[in-house]
């Protein structure tokens, strides 16, 4: 396999998903995927919970983190509810149950990582 490549992309430069299903409501951009860049070992990009907006309870094998750049909300992890707003940091352990919910009137913001080559290595399980 060749050397990763530098690579740089603004949300501009990718189309938003987007879920309004029992996963969720809220929408995703992946910047940085191996799928997609020429990249390895690390998978991020931003989501965002608009108003009421929420990503329901799951788990994935892989730790996780997230880091609040606007709005606030509640993370739950493993059945504990935490308060967070813009600067937090959250480490989520593999296989730990977590969602996040939007309960203000403002867009809740953050950013999410995953230590795989490929956003597609990561299997979502819904409680």
């Amino acid at each position: 396999m060749p050397s990763p490549l530098p690579v740089l992309r603004t949300e501009n430069d990718v189309t938003a998903e987007a879920w309004d299903d029992a996963r969720g409501r809220l929408s995703f951009k992946t910047l940085i995927d191996g799928d997609e860049t020429p990249t390895t070992a690390l998978t991020f990009g931003t989501a965002t919970l608009e108003s009421g907006g929420w990503l329901s309870p799951h788990r994935h094998a892989q730790p996780e983190i997230y880091y609040i750049l606007s709005g606030s909300g509640v993370m739950t992890i493993d059945g504990t509810r935490h308060e967070v707003t813009a600067g937090t940091g959250i480490f989520i352990p593999g296989n730990a149950e977590h969602g996040i919910a939007n309960a203000a009137s403002t867009p809740l913001k953050f950013l999410y990582a995953f230590a795989v080559d490929g956003f597609s290595e990561v299997h979502y399980v819904f409680s």
